[in-house]
């Protein structure tokens, strides 16, 4: 008899996911969305597919589905992982999602534990293959007697080198709140033995330059919270925990201005009936010149003829137009434009850059080691995001319901018994590192 995976949300990385647990004929995949066309544009008809409505938030319709499943893949925005995982818990149906793992959800650790239910979290590129990566190599020095005394580790999904084509070197595959939003996060890292605490803020001053073989130069700033992966990766004793974000030159210049602007506040809302984009720039500066240029360079402190200024103007901010938003906040102004300007073109293809940089001691030697996967969308076909957020949490839902992954609780893919099969079969899709050690 088949086995029935219901996938919850059709979202821009659930192709991939669904693509690869239609291969396995000996499964029903269920995909449930809101929008049911796009449901059914994903599973394209297959046999073992059926494709439904369903609104997350009408409880009864999602415990029926549920309670039908053997393993639920939720692809929802996290805020409703939670939900899902009790409704799993009381009809005991295994669950994995591609996102953090919340204090929440790992609350129900011992309730998953009773039902005899895995969760799964954490289970995409970033969360995700950067854990079950960096596990192989951490557990490998540590099989051998090593101890690991430096752990920096960088990602970041940005557009393929000839895809590249605007002064923000950047691109949305969905909507930029994510983006711009992360770049409000406090961060703390360990560098030689001491916390470094940067509030959000100051995010954006806190970046230096680093080179990838083949690519080039990339700015690197922190990546939130990295003290909380020591005791997650087994790594006590560590001098130095970094875990950074990859971005183009430029970048974090560029967003520490757009900030000083008053463009990330999200609290305030306008009614942009009778502004432009011009006239709402002013308004946020209080600026007085008829330059718009001129009034926020003197704001920020910049050159007329400023490449940051450049960006800006890119964007269409200095316009005297009216945005196509009738109300909302500076954020919603700034969302609206960053997705108008910066989408992946038909045959554009973009690339994700994970790196992993070791440094180990044995007993009578030192060694580095540096982990690289470089991977590119197929043009016109699955973005190299999607494909690295899909295929692991495809992967891992296909193992758990076959019983190659025989865990309870809920868990990241931190342990040998997740990561290496996983990894095994990432390998086969042309998802892999590469290693240089020295």
């Amino acid at each position: 008899m088949k086995k029935n995976i219901l996938i919850l949300g059709a979202g821009l990385v659930a192709g991939p996911h669904i693509e690869y647990l239609l291969s396995k004929k000996d499964l029903k995949v269920t995909v449930a969305s809101r929008t049911v066309q796009k449901a059914k544009d994903l599973t394209k008809g297959a046999e073992n597919s059926a494709a439904i409505s369903l609104d997350v938030n009408d409880i009864v319709a999602l415990n029926n589905l549920i309670k039908t499943a053997d393993l639920v893949v939720s692809l929802l925005p996290y805020v409703h992982h939670v939900t899902v995982a009790n409704i799993c818990i009381e009809h005991k149906k295994h669950m994995v999602t591609t996102s953090y793992v919340s204090e929440e959800m790992r609350k129900l650790d011992e309730k998953a534990k009773n039902a005899g239910i895995l969760i799964l979290n954490e289970i995409g590129l970033d969360p995700g293959i950067d854990h079950m990566s960096a596990m192989k190599i951490i557990h490998e020095i540590q099989s051998k007697g090593g101890k690991v005394t430096s752990f920096q580790s960088s990602c970041g999904g940005l557009p393929s080198p000839e895809a590249n084509t605007n002064p923000f070197g950047y691109k949305f595959s969905w909507s930029p709140h994510g983006v711009v939003l992360a770049g409000r996060n406090n961060a703390q890292h360990l560098k030689d033995g001491k916390v470094i605490k940067i509030n959000g803020e100051d995010l954006f001053d806190n970046f230096w330059i680093k080179h990838v073989d083949s690519l080039g130069d990339f700015e690197v700033y922190p990546n939130r919270d990295s003290l909380s992966y020591i005791e997650t990766y087994g790594l006590k004793g560590i001098s130095t925990m970094f875990r950074g974000t990859f971005r183009n030159i430029g970048w974090c210049n560029t967003w520490k201005k757009i900030a000083m602007l008053g463009l990330l506040d999200n609290e305030k809302k306008y009614d942009f009936e009778h502004l432009t984009y011009s006239s709402f720039l002013k308004k946020l500066i209080n600026g007085q010149e008829d330059d718009i240029r001129r009034a926020v360079a003197g704001y920020l402190k910049l050159d007329y003829n400023s490449e940051i200024l450049n960006r800006i103007e890119w964007l269409g901010l200095f316009k005297n137009i009216k945005p196509s938003l009738k109300q909302g906040s500076a954020l919603d102004i700034l969302v609206s434009v960053l997705y108008e300007h910066m989408q992946y073109q038909p045959g554009e293809s973009d690339m994700v850059v994970l790196q992993h940089e070791f440094e180990c001691e044995y007993d009578n030697k030192k060694e580095k080691i540096l982990s690289t996967l470089i991977d590119f969308g197929i043009p016109n076909g699955a973005s190299s995001m999607s494909r690295t957020v899909g295929l692991p949490s495809a992967i891992a839902a296909n193992m758990i319901l076959h019983g190659d992954i025989k865990l309870n609780g809920v868990h990241i893919p931190v342990l040998p018994e997740i990561y290496q099969p996983i990894l095994a079969e990432l390998s086969k899709s042309g998802i892999k590192f590469e290693e240089r050690r020295n």
